[in-house]
C-alpha cells in the first residue's frame, strides 16, 4: 500500500505496466483522508521538444474521452508548460476547488531507471530536472523517466527518441483509463466504479514528495 513518501517504479517494457500503474493509482486514491468531488489530470510539458512531449501526448490521448467528474488539462493543442503553469493552477483552483489533482510529467533519472514510470502520493516539482523554480503540483504524481539526469539536460531532451516517448505515453494513458474503469469515447457518464458514495469520496491528503520533473523555456517559445 502506498505510504506518504513512497515512490513506486514500474518498468514500462513489461506487458503488465499499465495494469500495475492503475492498481497503484487506485491504492493512492483510496488512502486519501480528505473529501474530493472530482479528478483533475494535469499533463505538463510541450510538444516543441521531443523529450518533453510526454505530458501533452498523454493529455491528447485522454482528451478523446469524456467523464462526468474527470477533467484533463494539458494537451498537444493546449499544453501546460513553464510559462503558463501558475496561471493554469490558479484556474484549476477557481474552477475545481474540491478536486483531487493527478500531476503527470516527464522526468530525468539514473541510468538504471530510464524507461521506468514512477507513481506516488504527493506532488512533483516541475522544472527541478532542468533547474527551474516552479510550484509543486499534485496530490498524486506520475512521471515517465525518459533520459539520464546530470549535465546537458536540454540536449538530452532534444535527442530523446520520439518512438520511446510515444510508447511511454501510451502505457501511462492506458493505465489512467483503466483506473477510471471503461470509459466510452464521447460519453459523459462516469463508470459505475466511480459513482460518488453518499458521504463523498475520500482520497489522499496532499504532501510534497518532491519528485523532480522537467520544465524549461526557450527563446523560440514556451517549452516545458
Amino acid at each position: 500500500m502506498p505510504g506518504k513518501h513512497s515512490v513506486f517504479y514500474i518498468n514500462e517494457r513489461k506487458s503488465s505496466a499499465s495494469a500495475e500503474l492503475s492498481c497503484l493509482l487506485k491504492k493512492c486514491m483510496e488512502k486519501t483522508e480528505r473529501v474530493w468531488e472530482e479528478i483533475i489530470v494535469l499533463c505538463i510539458g510541450s510538444d516543441r521538444i521531443t523529450g518533453d512531449s510526454l505530458g501533452p501526448l498523454i493529455g491528447h490521448q485522454l482528451s478523446k474521452y469524456r467523464w462526468k467528474n474527470i477533467r484533463v488539462y494539458g494537451t498537444l493543442d493546449y499544453p501546460v508548460h513553464a510559462l503558463n503553469l501558475e496561471a493554469t493552477l490558479d484556474k484549476i483552483k477557481r474552477r475545481h476547488p474540491a478536486a483531487l489533482l493527478i500531476a503527470v510529467d516527464a522526468s530525468l533519472g539514473s541510468k538504471k531507471h530510464v524507461g521506468f514510470i514512477t507513481v506516488g502520493c504527493g506532488s512533483l516539482c516541475p522544472g527541478a530536472g532542468v533547474h527551474k523554480a516552479l510550484p509543486s503540483v499534485g496530490d498524486i504524481f506520475i512521471t515517465g523517466i525518459l533520459n539520464v539526469s546530470g549535465t546537458f539536460e536540454h540536449f538530452l531532451l532534444q535527442t530523446t527518441r520520439l518512438s520511446f516517448v510515444v510508447q511511454m505515453a501510451e502505457t501511462i494513458s492506458e493505465g489512467l483509463i483503466q483506473t477510471f474503469a471503461r470509459p466510452c469515447p464521447q460519453s459523459r457518464l462516469l463508470p459505475d466504479p466511480w459513482d460518488k458514495p453518499a458521504d463523498g469520496w475520500r482520497r489522499f491528503p496532499k504532501n510534497d514528495a518532491g519528485t523532480a520533473a522537467l520544465s524549461i523555456e526557450s527563446s523560440s517559445g514556451s517549452i516545458s
